[in-house]
């Protein structure tokens, strides 16, 4: 073999071996959940449920999304939430709504399978955005839906930008995270005085009416 192909041969080598090493670390974030709230008597006879949180492909896989132009998305590769976004949103906005005392039960979907009211939402935006300065976008949409009459009763929709205090990615999390408290705070909110226009009946007080009608 001549000088000149033993080199050829060699250089690749000698170029993946210097690409070898430790490997970058991938780090992970997550946002505050509220505690556990303690049982007490709730406000409304409402069971609800909060469905699953519906978005884009980027929003229901890990990788933490950021904008540089109006219409350019990337993703950071060695930073990630713990969980997709469309999960840290219904995992914090169950609790918040557990925590607000309104309610008999909160629950995920499948965890009361035979209520009538749910709450349905889709996440638009959960991402840094980079501009003249740095902020965190928090785009969500909810409506409740009732699955026995199949008619919308609510909806609110949020969208605000959070700034970020330094250029870093904790800082940006951290934005991110005080947004979506934020908007979901603003939700429950909405939610609570729908029911406060719109007091729900008690199973006791609709069967009474329920007889009253049929005797008439």
């Amino acid at each position: 073999m001549s000088q000149a192909m033993r080199c050829i041969l060699i250089a690749p080598a000698i170029l993946a071996l210097g690409g070898c090493g430790t490997p970058r670390p991938i780090n992970y974030y997550g946002i505050q959940i509220p505690a556990s709230p303690t049982p007490a008597s709730h406000k409304y006879p409402v069971d609800l449920a909060v469905g699953r949180i519906t978005g884009s492909d980027l929003l229901e896989a890990a990788p933490i999304v950021y904008r540089t132009r109006r219409n350019q998305i990337g993703t950071y590769q060695y930073h990630r939430w713990e969980e997709a976004p469309v999960q840290l949103v219904q995992a914090k906005l169950i609790r918040l709504l557990r925590a607000s005392g309104e309610y008999q039960s909160v629950s995920g979907l499948g965890g009361q399978p035979n209520g009538e009211l749910v709450i349905r939402g889709r996440l638009y935006d959960f991402a840094e955005v980079d501009g003249d300065a740095i902020t965190g976008l928090v785009t969500v949409e909810f409506e409740l839906y009732n699955r026995r009459t199949a008619k919308i009763l609510w909806s609110h929709f949020y969208s605000q930008t959070e700034p970020v205090e330094a250029k870093q990615m904790p800082a940006v999390v951290q934005a991110l995270d005080r947004n979506l408290d934020r908007g979901l705070k603003e939700v429950v909110t909405a939610l609570g005085r729908y029911f406060e226009a719109n007091p729900p009946v008690r199973s006791t007080e609709a069967s009474g009416q329920a007889i009253n009608e049929a005797k008439k």
